[in-house]
């Protein structure tokens, strides 16, 4: 991590935070990951999915222990895995975000915006807001101070790179205005029929 990954970042969070109305935003390394973190530092509990989401999800709750329910939810747009985290994956509205949430979003790149690989926060909470920034780099300072000579705490190798940021705001130019490709429940094909790993929990 360095002062240009700084800029690069930085200015995509505060693009996207802005086209989506959010005080705040903080880039992840994909959707997933992004999902991972707000539960985090959220809520466990109550933690619902809809069968006809993406596979890595109800993989990622598991990986982590943390119980969860399926649900038959036809979602539109996106769909809340718990009262305040929201898998919005493929949606892309401006001025979209919902007051109170952490609300995740994909780049990956069939997305409308893609940055080849990527995610990203979006939320109005500063302390979380906070607790983020460190969380997704290793629980250490965005800088380009050594991380031998920082005071790290604890996180996630969770940032996005340099890389992306930049080809995310380059392409950023080039749909912010376009209509996209409506994508809801029946975009996804049931995780059950990827897996019978889930059998136990339908």
């Amino acid at each position: 991590y360095n002062e240009l990954n700084d800029k690069r970042e930085s200015s995509f969070e505060k693009t996207i935070a802005d086209f989506f109305g959010a005080p705040y935003a903080v880039a992840t390394d994909c959707c997933t990951n992004a999902l991972e973190l707000s539960i985090r530092i959220t809520d466990y509990a109550n933690i619902k999915i809809p069968l006809h989401t993406y596979v890595s999800v109800p993989y990622m709750l598991m990986k982590n222990g943390w119980q969860f329910t399926f649900t038959n939810e036809k979602w539109k747009g996106y769909y809340n895995l718990t009262d305040r985290v929201i898998d919005a994956a493929v949606y892309w509205k401006k001025d979209g975000y919902i007051p109170g949430t952490l609300m995740c979003h994909s780049f990956f790149k069939s997305k409308h915006l893609s940055t080849d690989r990527g995610g990203i926060i979006l939320l109005d909470d500063k302390d979380k807001y906070d607790d983020l920034i460190k969380l997704v780099y290793d629980g250490r300072d965005r800088s380009d101070i050594p991380f031998y000579k920082q005071k790290c705490g604890f996180g996630y190798h969770y940032y996005m790179t340099s890389e992306n940021a930049k080809l995310g705001l380059q392409n950023f130019e080039k749909v912010k205005d376009k209509d996209p490709i409506e994508k809801n429940w029946d975009w996804y094909t049931p995780v059950n029929q990827y897996s019978t790993e889930f059998d136990n929990l339908l």
